[in-house]
């Protein structure tokens, strides 16, 4: 079993920084993508940002493109976001997920994440 565990979350003023984490207990011998996801109050879990095994692939959402940025450190097991120039739309609970079937890829399709964290928060005053 996979566990990820997401920190960062937070209360920020629009136009300020927030960088979240994302640990994950390593599946032996085995690859992932990871995505990073958002529940906004009243809405549906959206699209963030993926990132692909290697690096070498990321994918964002029109609304974060610019701003936000994924990465991974293989030595630590972790997947960030570099969330800058934070709005008040920013405003959700975001959740880290795991794909270990398309790893190749940064897929945006929440069903090809089998692993989810518990979310944190992040709130941005206006």
């Amino acid at each position: 079993q996979v566990q990820l565990v997401e920190s960062g979350g937070g209360l920020v003023q629009a136009g300020g920084s927030l960088r979240l984490s994302c640990a994950a207990s390593r599946r032996p011998g085995s690859s992932y993508a990871a995505a990073w996801f958002r529940r906004a109050p009243g809405k549906e879990r959206d699209f963030v940002a993926a990132i692909n095994w290697n690096g070498m692939i990321t994918t964002y959402a029109n609304s974060v493109k610019g701003r936000f940025t994924i990465s991974r450190d293989y030595a630590k097991n972790t997947v960030y976001l570099q969330m800058n120039s934070l709005k008040p739309d920013d405003t959700a609970v975001y959740y880290c997920a795991a794909d270990y079937r398309t790893w190749r890829l940064a897929s945006m399709v929440q069903t090809n994440y089998d692993y989810w964290g518990q979310g944190t928060q992040v709130t941005v005053s206006s």
